[in-house]
């Protein structure tokens, strides 16, 4: 049961993050970035927020850095928009699942030819 609670509320943070990025942030190190997922621990205790960006590695850390100095405000705006009895630590990591994909795709190209 808590299984789908954690769910629904990584669910509700992606969605929240994601608009609180896009329309309250005005850091100029945060670049083109897209929340992937979001992963809650089963006590609601830590949220592992993944994020893509559009860029190279330098951008990449920019952004981290961006995150990790906006991470009491994103979890204060989590705080005011979601009902919880306490607001998870927020853990922001980038997500290498798509560059993975794209290495795999480059080599079952290359098998083709």
């Amino acid at each position: 049961m808590s299984n789908i609670r954690a769910n629904r509320v990584a669910e509700q943070i992606k969605i929240e993050i994601s608009d609180i990025i896009n329309n309250k942030i005005k850091d100029p190190r945060i670049g083109f970035l897209t929340i992937t997922d979001v992963e809650v621990t089963g006590d609601l205790q830590q949220a592992k927020v993944f994020f893509s960006v559009l860029g190279d590695e330098e951008e990449r850390e920019e952004t981290l850095l961006g995150l990790s100095k906006a991470n009491g405000f994103i979890r204060s705006e989590i705080g005011q928009r979601i009902r919880l009895r306490k607001v998870p630590e927020i853990i922001f990591e980038y997500d290498v699942a798509h560059e993975y994909g794209n290495h795999i795709d480059a080599l079952l190209r290359d098998l083709e030819e």
